[in-house]
């Protein structure tokens, strides 16, 4: 191997490194995201637990989001009502 040869693949090695080492960066970044996220909802998680709810709370929480126009059923739980009343909800809120 002469010495020309070798040294087009160090620099090709050098060149593939500063590449992983900007992708190393960039999945840092994102480890940091996720973990600050993971630290806020554990945070709000816990003081939701704090706060409790009683069955009333819960059914009045159901009510209000029903009424701003969202299913509250298994079968598309969050997804926004268009098509007018649902008679899955509805049978969650005659219980």
């Amino acid at each position: 191997m002469d010495k020309h040869s070798l040294f087009v693949q160090v620099a090709n090695l050098e060149e593939r490194i500063g590449e992983l080492y900007e992708e190393l960066g960039v999945l840092r970044q994102k480890i940091l995201e996720l973990i600050e996220e993971n630290q806020r909802l554990s945070q709000e998680n816990a003081r939701l637990r704090e706060a409790g709810n009683s069955p009333e709370e819960g059914y009045d929480n159901l009510l209000r989001i029903y009424q701003e126009g969202f299913h509250i059923c298994n079968v598309k739980y969050g997804s926004l009502r268009t098509e007018g009343e649902c008679l899955f909800c509805m049978s969650i809120l005659e219980k």
